[in-house]
């Protein structure tokens, strides 16, 4: 063999191996999702992550399901190498029975087609609760034990539902004890017998609410007729309420204030190596076309402490937030984070971690 040839053949080598090398390709968290038992006539939906491990981006092209009783939703952009997108499909529930259903996925990677799948049962009432994530708050069966409203704003009504399902002997009425004036709760069905399972929703009045910020709170869930509260029955809320944007016109928005902070994480291990008293000084600017306001800064170790010389601040101005962490009174590292609201409608949330090592 020729020299010449002999390159020529490690050229076209290489080049085939690039070309093969170069391309999307697709990686799944699944491919195949088990309901298990359902309701009839309560849809259900169930997610796909979708990963790009190839070095091209990934397009999903199409994605179809073998029958009419579903719809499929999924990522439309490029999918980035290393990035993930989704697949998701909705059943209706509509037939009761088993079902074993296709879902085609169409893209640019090879092969340019690949299947998942989803199982399960249409039922009239669930009696296998396996499919479901409970918790026991004795002889009731909970699928939360804490619950939170994150980033609602003022004049927004959002609703959690929980899972509830009676594993007791006797039939069992869901109750919240000591509920806030800002939730309501209702319940579906009211009564549950031994083995069924049901539902409560809560809904958030936000307008009930009176401050901004973190709003925090405790419910106890009743177990049967005259239970107490006590910690094997509470479940945490936590509500954080931002203000009411939904007013601002098109030009309000543009002409917004806008935050900035030199920094949003503070390690203070090495002060506290040397002293009782650590101390951290950040500057809070308005970056935007408007006053800015404070309208809430909030602390949650009782270690921590905050000064904040201005609350208002005018295009171009800012001020200085001086934080301060005893050591003498930091029992825990729990919370170690400065929430900070204000009249930003992109940011109205800031968040400072602390950092403390031992």
């Amino acid at each position: 063999m020729t020299m010449r040839r002999y390159l020529l053949i490690l050229y076209i080598f290489s080049t085939t191996c690039l070309f093969t090398q170069a391309q999307p390709r697709i990686s799944t968290n699944r491919d195949m999702y088990h309901f298990g038992q359902i309701e009839w006539q309560k849809p259900v939906t169930v997610d796909f992550v979708i990963t790009n491990t190839g070095d091209q981006p990934l397009v999903l092209s199409n994605v179809t399901i073998s029958c009419a009783c579903a719809v499929a939703d999924w990522t439309k952009t490029p999918i980035a190498p290393g990035e993930e997108g989704m697949v998701s499909a909705t059943f209706d529930a509509k037939a009761l029975g088993r079902f074993h259903k296709s879902i085609g996925v169409y893209s640019n990677a090879a092969p340019h087609l690949f299947y998942l799948h989803f199982v399960g049962e249409v039922v009239r009432k669930v009696t296998a609760l396996t499919n479901y994530d409970l918790k026991s708050i004795g002889e009731i069966m909970i699928d939360k034990t804490e619950i939170d409203f994150p980033d609602t704003h003022k004049g927004e009504h959002p609703t959690i539902q929980l899972v509830v399902a009676n594993q007791s002997p006797a039939p069992y009425e869901p109750v919240l004890m000591h509920l806030p004036p800002y939730l309501q709760m209702t319940k579906e069905p009211d009564v549950l017998q031994t083995g069924e399972k049901g539902a409560i929703t809560l809904t958030l009045d936000t307008d009930r609410l009176t401050d901004l910020g973190l709003t925090q709170t405790s419910v106890y869930l009743s177990r049967f007729a005259g239970d107490k509260v006590g910690e094997e029955n509470e479940i945490p809320i936590s509500v954080i309420l931002l203000p009411d944007f939904s007013g601002l016109s098109d030009t309000d928005r543009m002409n917004a204030p806008t935050i900035h902070l030199s920094q949003t994480e503070v390690d203070l291990s090495d002060q506290l190596k040397k002293k009782q008293k650590a101390t951290s000084n950040i500057t809070v600017s308005n970056t935007g076309k408007s006053t800015l306001q404070i309208n809430k800064l909030q602390v949650f170790n009782p270690a921590v402490s905050v000064s904040l010389r201005r609350l208002a601040l005018a295009p171009g101005e800012n001020t200085n937030l001086r934080i301060t962490l005893d050591k003498k009174t930091l029992k825990n590292k729990k919370q170690l984070r400065i929430l900070l609201i204000s009249n930003d409608p992109v940011h109205p949330k800031t968040i400072i971690q602390l950092k403390v090592e031992d």
